[in-house]
């Protein structure tokens, strides 16, 4: 049997839980909050922790999960390893290299699945993995965060949006939908293409991409439908158009400024994306994804609005810090998005140790 099974999955789920809660301490660092450091370097490791360490290896492991094959562990568990060394502050290439390993892995697991079905959403997430190994062998190289941030923006847009465009064919896409579709994915990764080149020029036309991306995403993804509908449904639905206006923000940002390498409106875009549009993806899809991966039911619960509302207001905040150069909104807006990522952590807790009875549950 080449599944793994599931007590093997549990160390690695705990390792991916752990890297959230490292990143998120190195991220308040990062805004000035004078807490222990644990270790000298964590506050440079902030991003990434979170998008290497965290998000990285647990989309590793929804694949491995999928494909059932025992090999596939090897890359998430690589990745996870790889976050360790970055959080223990073991200094120079040991950290970069089994994270770039762990993203070759997911190229390797993509390479499988496009073989298995070659269509256009396993197309884009491959690109995706591709985009992700690529950052990581640049800052494996020794180039700076932010000449590798948008490729790594690169590996999650381009993953979030071939999943929905696999559950978009239910709605039996016209040619012409679809020929948008590679044209906004294709003027979003001529962008990170381009930043290599020329860093301003490349971030406008990679927000280019992703503004025209959102509208693709407004006018044809399923949940526009499913938001009609009661229970987990509409939730999941609301957090992924909620996403989807985060996603066309950062875009418009990264049109407006270019080629950022710090400050307050770096942060601003970057935060729009990574946390308004990624973490709203996962806001929805955890009742889905974390009973598949540890095996315990997840029953929607109407307290989950909570953690998604308040994301919205803390990121509000923070972006209206950013851009007003309002310190103390940053900062306050930075440390309650903490505060929400633990909460959610709490809620999908709650709802795993706690079920409530059964409820028909439709994936949006």
């Amino acid at each position: 049997m080449d599944k793994l099974d599931l007590r093997s999955r549990l160390p690695l789920m705990a390792l991916i839980i752990f890297t959230l809660l490292a990143a998120l301490w190195s991220g308040l660092l990062r805004l000035g909050l004078r807490w222990p450091t644990l270790q000298p370097t964590l506050p440079v490791a902030h991003g990434p922790l979170m998008v290497s360490g965290f998000l990285g290896t647990l989309i590793g492991l929804e694949r491995a999960v999928a494909l059932e094959r025992r090999w596939t562990y090897i890359g998430p568990l690589v990745s996870a390893l790889g976050a360790v060394l970055l959080i223990a502050g073991v200094s120079g290439w040991p950290g970069p290299l089994l994270i770039t390993l762990g993203s070759l892995g997911l190229v390797a697991v993509f390479g499988v699945i496009i073989r298995r079905q070659t269509a256009l959403f396993t197309v884009t997430m491959g690109l995706g993995a591709l985009a992700w190994l690529t950052g990581n062998a640049l800052w494996l190289a020794e180039r700076p965060i932010y000449r590798v941030v948008l490729w790594w923006a690169g590996f999650l847009v381009l993953t979030i949006v071939g999943e929905r465009l696999e559950l978009s064919r239910l709605l039996r896409l016209s040619r012409a939908s679809r020929t948008s579709f590679v044209l906004a994915t294709g003027l979003f990764l001529a962008g990170l293409v381009l930043t290599e080149a020329d860093l301003s020029a490349g971030t406008r036309l990679a927000g280019a991409g992703m503004a025209a991306l959102t509208v693709w995403l407004f006018r044809y993804d399923i949940a526009r439908r499913t938001v009609r509908q009661a229970g987990l449904s509409r939730f999941i639905a609301v957090c992924l158009l909620s996403g989807y206006v985060w996603l066309g923000v950062s875009g418009l940002l990264a049109l407006r400024f270019g080629g950022l390498t710090a400050g307050p409106r770096y942060d601003a875009m970057l935060h729009a994306l990574f946390l308004g549009f990624v973490f709203g993806m996962i806001f929805g899809h955890a009742p889905i994804i974390f009973p598949a991966l540890l095996g315990w039911p997840i029953t929607f619960r109407p307290t989950f609005y909570l953690h998604l509302a308040l994301l919205q207001l803390s990121l509000l905040l923070r972006l209206a810090g950013d851009l007003a150069l309002w310190s103390s909104g940053r900062l306050w807006g930075g440390l309650l998005n903490a505060l929400v990522l633990l909460l959610f952590l709490g809620n999908t807790a709650y709802a795993a140790l706690r079920p409530a009875e059964a409820q028909t549950v439709q994936q949006a």
